[in-house]
């Protein structure tokens, strides 16, 4: 599935990647030193809406990674969906700082 070359799956990895990050960054940074619920978690985010944007930059690094990956085997036309959902967050994550 991941060898294929299409758009559709570009816009799946964009999306889901930072998701994963984001549930990394949780587990392996948050959880060992703060000893708090994911519940919990999302309750501190919900207040301090300032901490969101800043998260999901950090998780849109490692979709940063995947497209290098994509761009360096050649699947250009999935690296275009990585990129489009990239800048999608991208714009939701200027929006949130623009809105608050």
């Amino acid at each position: 599935m991941f060898k294929k070359d299409n758009l559709s799956l570009g816009i799946l990895l964009g999306l889901l990647t930072p998701l994963v990050a984001f549930f990394l960054y949780y587990f392996f940074l948050i959880r060992p030193h703060n000893n708090i619920g994911l519940g919990q978690f999302f309750g501190i985010l919900k207040d301090n809406t300032q901490m969101i944007p800043k998260i999901t930059s950090i998780c849109l690094l490692v979709n940063g990674l995947v497209f290098y990956l994509y761009t360096r085997t050649r699947k250009d036309i999935t690296a275009k969906g990585i990129f489009l959902m990239t800048m999608l967050y991208a714009i939701a994550i200027l929006l949130v700082k623009l809105i608050r």
